[in-house]
């Protein structure tokens, strides 16, 4: 599997990168898409409950042999265990319950603004002017492709409380992606399972009351597929991809292929919704490949 080769190559990453947003951009989508189908925090519990059961036979090995370090470092991966897979998910589709997906995306661009101040914060970690530079125009460029090229679209946009969930799980998976480079040294299958696992357990005690309390989920294929497509793509090839991107060119760098979100949503829209491509998605799209260009150019 390529997220399992190391390699000098920048490209490599900048594949993998590309993956994982791919796939990211679609579980926004679909979670939008199905809000009505299932409820959020049982999405999300499901979608890590089969990531889980999927990797943990491949993994039981290097877990095992990983174990001694596991236990030496379990505070921080706890901590990511709950900031990139049981926090972020469950804000992301709870929040796209009460804000459409332009909202949603929109916020998806802050992202990288915050790994760098994340970054600065906790490890003095900083930009040279043309990388700052470099996420001015993909942050541009995001949000062209968002507002549709038409800034009244922005004084449109009518906040909710879903969009101040999507704004928080923004600001969870910004502190998991900077806190990475805190990770032991383990075997990727190893970190993939116990953080999977570890999320799962988490969000146990919230699936049941969901499940009690508001409605529980109702199975038929449109259910399965779902779970079955969130449990796969966007999570476990997508954070293998991710999570190795981070390890070969930094936080900062790979947080920069968020911005890829905005577009990669709005060819999903087209592809299966029918709608058009237009001027502003060009427009957009070379100021993100401008600025991740410069940024990526760019010496630290």
């Amino acid at each position: 599997m390529p997220c399992f080769q190391k390699s000098e190559n920048p490209a490599v990453a900048y594949g993998l990168l590309s993956l994982a947003v791919l796939f990211w951009s679609g579980n926004f989508i679909l979670g939008r898409a199905i809000r009505t189908d299932i409820p959020p925090i049982a999405l999300a519990f499901w979608r890590w409950a089969i990531a889980s059961f999927l990797v943990f036979g491949p993994s039981l090995p290097h877990l095992k042999q990983d174990w001694a370090t596991i236990k030496q470092h379990w505070p921080i991966l706890l901590v990511l265990s709950g900031t990139g897979v049981a926090a972020f998910n469950t804000l992301v589709y709870t929040g796209l319950q009460f804000t459409v997906a332009i909202n949603a995306f929109l916020m998806q661009t802050m992202m990288p603004v915050f790994i760098v101040l994340m970054s600065f914060v906790l490890f003095r970690e900083r930009m040279a002017k043309w990388q700052l530079v470099g996420v001015l125009g993909c942050l541009i460029g995001a949000v062209t492709i968002l507002v549709q090229g038409d800034v009244r679209v922005i004084r449109a946009l009518a906040l909710n409380p879903g969009d101040l969930l999507i704004f928080l799980a923004v600001i969870s998976y910004a502190a998991y992606t900077v806190l990475l480079r805190q990770r032991p040294a383990l075997h990727p299958l190893s970190f993939l399972a116990l953080t999977f696992i570890t999320g799962t357990v988490m969000l146990l005690p919230f699936y049941l009351w969901e499940s009690l309390t508001m409605r529980p989920v109702q199975w038929n294929a449109i259910t399965l597929l779902s779970f079955l497509y969130v449990g796969i793509f966007p999570s476990i090839i997508s954070y293998l991809c991710y999570n190795r991107g981070v390890d070969l060119i930094g936080a900062n760098r790979a947080g920069l292929f968020l911005y890829l979100m905005p577009l990669f949503g709005s060819l999903m829209a087209m592809l299966l919704l029918g709608e058009s491509f237009y001027g502003y998605h060009g427009i957009g799209l070379a100021l993100i490949a401008g600025g991740i260009v410069m940024t990526l150019r760019a010496r630290p």
